[in-house]
């Protein structure tokens, strides 16, 4: 049996990932399970990992969700965890129970490989726990994202993890060309390998209103139907009304971060192309902002975060497969198969 951890910051597809090399796993002939050992408590309080009921499913895994993702973070975790032994426990019972009779069993990280380090709990220490190879994902916005890949492989490197190779996962197209012919080299010289460049897919990567809720939380003042309405974009209307005009009237299904005293920039957004507006500092809004927000079926959050806080919490949203998302397993399976060097990562786990 041998144990593959998949790696990689928010956003940076570990879960499609999961699910296309298992289904190709489960062609080729092996008996493949899932794991993740910490999943993520949302700002609303939803304490079952979507990740976990998804794979769940498309693998066929017999055991509760609770054995697949036995423990939960959250960015103040410390209050809640004190004994790591204890958790520690709970973790390897229940890997015991979802590894057995598994050929390879695909473990997945925490929202990012520092996740939990205070602990011991970071995907370094957990892939040293389970004698994993890695698997890392890289969410490509710049130069930077090669910088933080490169330390990664290094951090591995230096605490004896094999890391089977990396894999850049919806790449934009203005920066596909330099992916292939930058990024890449840079990698190899420095002894990592690319194992797949795969492009940027629309259907796999745009995020719901609902799962920016689910990372914010907050009150949904207005649109609860409307949930379910895709986020291409965000805008944040810190600005006069004359700026902040040209950037709503530019960017189609987008998120506008302003403050809720900001009436004017909230009123502006509602005559674009908006699919939800999302109110900082905890301030109500004008009523007129309310009625006409439910008049054009926009979705309203009131949060009681800064303008910097809200975006920077952002920042983690990212697109989920939902277990009925068949077209979206399909392109799981299809990019794998199409852009990723499935063989290579197969032939490492031999």
């Amino acid at each position: 049996m041998q144990n593959l951890y998949i790696t990689g910051t928010a956003g940076s597809a570990k879960t499609a990932m999961a699910v296309g090399l298992g289904l190709k796993l489960q062609q080729e002939g092996y008996k493949v399970s899932y794991f993740k050992p910490i999943g993520i408590t949302t700002a609303t309080g939803y304490n079952v990992d979507e990740d976990g009921l998804l794979m769940q499913k498309v693998l066929g895994i017999k055991h509760a969700i609770e054995t697949i993702v036995p423990c939960h973070t959250s960015p103040f975790y410390l209050t809640r965890y004190h004994q790591n032994e204890e958790i520690l426990s709970k973790i390897t019972s229940a890997y015991s129970q979802v590894s057995e009779d598994a050929d390879v069993v695909i473990i997945d990280g925490a929202i990012f490989p520092h996740a939990m380090a205070s602990m011991k709990f970071d995907v370094a220490s957990l892939a040293k726990q389970f004698n994993a190879a890695v698997l890392h994902m890289i969410k490509v916005k710049n130069d930077f994202s090669l910088d933080q890949t490169v330390f990664f492989n290094r951090y591995f490197q230096c605490h004896n993890i094999p890391v089977v190779g990396n894999v850049f996962y919806n790449v934009p197209r203005q920066i596909m060309a330099k992916t292939e012919g930058v990024y890449k080299a840079i990698l190899s010289d420095n002894g990592f390998k690319t194992l797949g460049i795969v492009p940027h897919r629309s259907e796999l990567t745009v995020p719901t209103v609902e799962q920016y809720y689910q990372i914010l939380g907050g009150e949904i003042l207005t649109g609860e139907d409307k949930l379910d309405r895709p986020v291409e974009d965000s805008v944040v209307g810190a600005m006069t009304i004359e700026s902040a005009l040209a950037y709503l009237r530019r960017a189609p299904n987008k998120a506008v971060v302003t403050g809720g005293d900001r009436a004017d920039i909230a009123l502006a957004a509602l005559e674009t192309d908006t699919s939800v507006l999302i109110l900082t500092g905890g301030l109500y809004p004008d009523v007129k902002v309310i009625a006409k927000a439910s008049e054009k079926g926009v979705p309203v959050i009131l949060v009681h975060y800064d303008t910097f806080t809200t975006i920077e919490r952002m920042t983690e949203v990212s697109n989920r497969i939902k277990p009925g998302d068949e077209e979206q397993i399909k392109m799981a399976l299809e990019n794998v198969e199409q852009y990723i060097d499935w063989q290579s990562i197969i032939n490492s786990l031999k």
